[in-house]
């Protein structure tokens, strides 16, 4: 005797063309940008043979755009609780000062100088984080106010000029943190990488991760569930200090000099990265490894640009326009994600219900 076919095995299937058109969705949006990166790397290459498609090319966009990604991943991690820190930029300078100014006019042995740089970046974010969860300040206005304090102890401790080393130059030790190689290729690429999978094992693997994720898409959802979101607020502002000051170490040995004003260069390339990032890998909230293809993009498309002899304004012209650009597509990726739940959950088979069986019990119906 043949059973009746189940609600589920009789359902006509009209859903598996559009469960292969949103998987090619996904697909599209997940590694678009990464897509995106070669495009532009083989149309700047057709264009440019001679100087674009090279191992020169290679290596400076691998080490010019070390501290740019850094930083980039530093914006990203508040991001993930819904905050941002618009610090990041001052921090950086300052960090990269007082690097300088500890090792040139202090006389400190440059690890101990880097590492006091990196604690103290890390109390920086500690302090962004309680002001903006404990003050109930707005983190953009909290962060501008304390990133122009830092910004003033910055033209304070240099007072308004430059940190120049004397005739010895800085250790040779210090400036091959940024100078040296790797396996052929630049150490500070080794950095990124090595950053971009920490922060990924802890964002997508960890418990923690999941906190901020849930803090960041509904706080008061996390607060019912008793996950404590000032304190995990605090800790995410934390980690960027702390990567921004490590940054600043690597400004540091990269420019070899104090510029009070540099850092503020490096604010709106970070967030662009950061926002742009959004959009890959894990469309529609932000992600390390998004970022890091992300900042791939831009450098890719601004190397190509300097290369083709463009003017000094098209980089900042590139930089406001994917910035924007970069908001909307990461606000449509989260639209998209929304709906994409309410479909599947609207679509998804119903439970067929128990029938009773002779002895009085429930059988669930099987097929």
């Amino acid at each position: 005797m043949t059973g009746t076919p189940s609600p589920s095995s009789s359902r006509p299937g009209p859903h598996r063309p559009g469960r292969l058109h949103g998987r090619g969705g996904h697909l599209i949006g997940a590694y678009g940008l990464l897509a995106l990166t070669g495009l532009l790397f083989l149309i700047f290459s057709l264009a440019l043979p001679r100087t674009f498609p090279t191992l020169d090319t290679v290596d400076s966009i691998l080490s010019n755009q070390s501290i740019p990604a850094v930083l980039a991943l530093a914006a990203m991690i508040p991001i993930v609780t819904g905050a941002f820190d618009l610090s990041i930029g001052y921090g950086l300078g300052l960090a990269h000062v007082m690097v300088m100014q500890l090792v040139v006019h202090g006389g400190w042995p440059w690890p101990l100088a880097c590492l006091t740089v990196m604690a103290s970046g890390l109390v920086v974010g500690v302090l962004n984080g309680v002001i903006v969860e404990f003050g109930r300040i707005d983190s953009f206005i909290a962060t501008l106010g304390t990133g122009s304090m830092m910004y003033a102890v910055t033209g304070w401790v240099t007072d308004g000029g430059r940190i120049v080393p004397g005739p010895q130059g800085l250790p040779a030790a210090f400036t091959d943190l940024y100078d040296s190689t790797f396996l052929g290729l630049p150490v500070p690429a080794f950095y990124v990488a090595a950053l971009a999978v920490v922060l990924w094992l802890v964002l997508e693997r960890l418990p923690l991760g999941r906190y901020l994720y849930v803090i960041g898409s509904n706080p008061r959802a996390a607060d019912l569930v008793g996950i404590p979101t000032r304190t995990y607020t605090v800790y995410a502002f934390a980690a960027s200090g702390l990567i921004v000051g490590f940054a600043g170490v690597l400004l540091a040995a990269q420019q070899q000099i104090g510029n009070p004003s540099v850092g503020l260069d490096y604010l709106l390339p970070a967030f662009v990265g950061a926002l742009l990032g959004s959009t890959a890998i894990r469309p529609g909230r932000p992600n390390a490894l998004g970022t890091v293809v992300a900042v791939a993009v831009l450098a890719v498309g601004l190397t190509g640009i300097g290369q083709m002899g463009a003017d000094f304004w098209t980089v900042p012209l590139f930089y406001g326009g994917t910035l924007l650009l970069a908001v909307g597509l990461a606000g449509y990726s989260a639209r998209r994600r929304l709906r994409t739940g309410a479909m599947a959950a609207r679509d998804a088979p119903a439970v067929p219900p128990s029938s009773p069986t002779e002895d009085g019990g429930t059988a669930d119906s099987a097929p």
